[in-house]
This record gives C-alpha cells, sequence and structure tokens, in this order.
C-alpha cells in the first residue's frame, strides 16, 4: 500500500492510496462519514425566543453547528463512567442570551469549556428585531454520524485513479480533444495532447466516445486503475482532516482484529 497527498488545507486533504481494493476503500469512507464521535448541540431549553422561528427551527441550526473538542476530554454517553446520566465527562453545557435588534451568531453561544468552540463562528442562527429577544440553555456530546447526520464528522468522496493514453493524427485532432475536456485535463501542444493534472479527470469518456464516433482522428484509451483511489475528505466537524483519515484507519485496523479474533472461535 502507497499513500501520497495531493493537497492539504486546514478544511481539506486529496490522497491518493495504491493497493487497496474497493471494498476497503469504501468501508474507509463510511467510517469516515458515519462512526467518529463529534460534538454537536443534543438538548436546547428555551427561556425565551421571540423570534419569527419557532422553537423546534431554532433547535435544529443549534444541532447543525460544528464545535472544536479535545477528544481525550470526553466520552460517548454510552462509554461514560455516568452510564449515560450526564456529567463532565460527556456533556457540554451552553449558554446564549441576546437581545435584538441583532442577527444571532454562533459566536455568541457561550460555554465555560476552554476547548469547546464553534468551528465557524459566523453562521447565522436568527434574525432578531426589535425587542425580541432568544434566551437558552443547551448541552452538547458527542455522538456518531451514523445516530444523527449533524455528528458526521466530514464529507467524504472517492474515486478510481485514472489511466490515460492518447495519440492524435494532427493538430486539429489536438485541440478537438482539448475542448471536448470538461476537466481541462487535457491541453494541445502542436500535435500532440498533455495530460495535465491527471488526477483531476472523472473518467467521463467523452474523448473516448469522440474518437470512437470518429469526430476526432485519435486513439485515446481511458481506464480505471483498479487497486488505486483518491479521496476527497472535507471536514464538517471540530476535526482536522488528517485526524479523521487517521482515526478512521485506527477503526477500521481494530474492526478486523476483532474480525479475526472472532472467526478464530469458529468450529
Amino acid at each position: 500500500m502507497k499513500i501520497d497527498v495531493l493537497n492539504r488545507t486546514d478544511s481539506e486533504i486529496r490522497f491518493v492510496v495504491e493497493g487497496i481494493k474497493s471494498d476497503f476503500a469504501g468501508e474507509l469512507r463510511r467510517i469516515m462519514l458515519g462512526e467518529l464521535p463529534t460534538l454537536a448541540i443534543e438538548w436546547v431549553d428555551f427561556m425565551k425566543n421571540d423570534s419569527a422561528l419557532p422553537d423546534e427551527v431554532v433547535a435544529n441550526r443549534l444541532g447543525q453547528i460544528p464545535f472544536t473538542f479535545d477528544k481525550r476530554a470526553y466520552n460517548l454517553p454510552s462509554e461514560c463512567g455516568c452510564k449515560g446520566k450526564g456529567c463532565s465527562r460527556c456533556q457540554v453545557k451552553m449558554s446564549l442570551k441576546v437581545k435584538g435588534p441583532a442577527m444571532v451568531y454562533a459566536s455568541d453561544i457561550k460555554t465555560n469549556a476552554k476547548d469547546v468552540k464553534p468551528v465557524f463562528e459566523r453562521v447565522p442562527v436568527v434574525e432578531l428585531f426589535e425587542d425580541q429577544e432568544l434566551e437558552f440553555e443547551a448541552t452538547a456530546q458527542l455522538g456518531k454520524g451514523k445516530e444523527h447526520a449533524k455528528w458526521q464528522a466530514a464529507v467524504v468522496g472517492y474515486k478510481n485513479v485514472p489511466s490515460i493514453s492518447m495519440q492524435v493524427e494532427d493538430k486539429k485532432a489536438a485541440e478537438a480533444l482539448a475542448s471536448i475536456c470538461p476537466k481541462h485535463v487535457l491541453v494541445a501542444g502542436g500535435t500532440k495532447v498533455e495530460i495535465k493534472n491527471p488526477t483531476e479527470c472523472d473518467l467521463c469518456m467523452r474523448c473516448v466516445e469522440a474518437a470512437k464516433r470518429g469526430e476526432v482522428k485519435a486513439d485515446v484509451k481511458v481506464s480505471a486503475v483498479e487497486d488505486s483511489f483518491i479521496f476527497t475528505v472535507e471536514t464538517a466537524s471540530g476535526l482536522k482532516p488528517d485526524e479523521i483519515v487517521a482515526q478512521a484507519a485506527e477503526l477500521l485496523e481494530a474492526k478486523t482484529k476483532d474480525f479475526a479474533k472472532a472467526a478464530r472461535k469458529i468450529k
């Protein structure tokens, strides 16, 4: 197995994995989507809500706000020593009190936990007009994306690495192929076609179909490399993209070991 990082930012990582099968890639994606614990608001008690939005709509918006957190400091409620009753090891208390006219943002939510804050502070919650008030207390806890989308750690996609080769007869064919490609992977260079950023190819096969129909005089071969995949992981939580990938790999390894132990017990 070989991994090469194509690009990395604070919110996204894109990398190539060689030497794996499609079922491995699919399971890695499912873990990143639904099995990594993240922090989100679960309970909201409203003291005042004079806004145009009813309590349930405001509560739904609050639940979609991702928060940063120290993953070493909190447990899933089901795994906490309090047995899910609620304590500082599995819950974070929050509050908000704003009087209009004002736009209520995620940054207005207060908490005593220094490691917990909205990932995006300018997320709007609701607009308050003159003399309108919004006041509530909330409880955030860890959860997993497979339980509710508000705990989804990331937006994850993957595709096969493309294999591209082509030979053109003349400059006109090269320019035609370059104009066909929607991702601008193909660039005309005289009587040749340069393949620029091949990882951007999404295997749409337009160039292949044009050659088969005789619209372009060229020998075009495009295929998917079956054991190589390009992953794009964009965080949707308080976890960093590289943390999401690393935790998903560790969890997949743990699942494999658990399965191996169970299989050895089969008689």
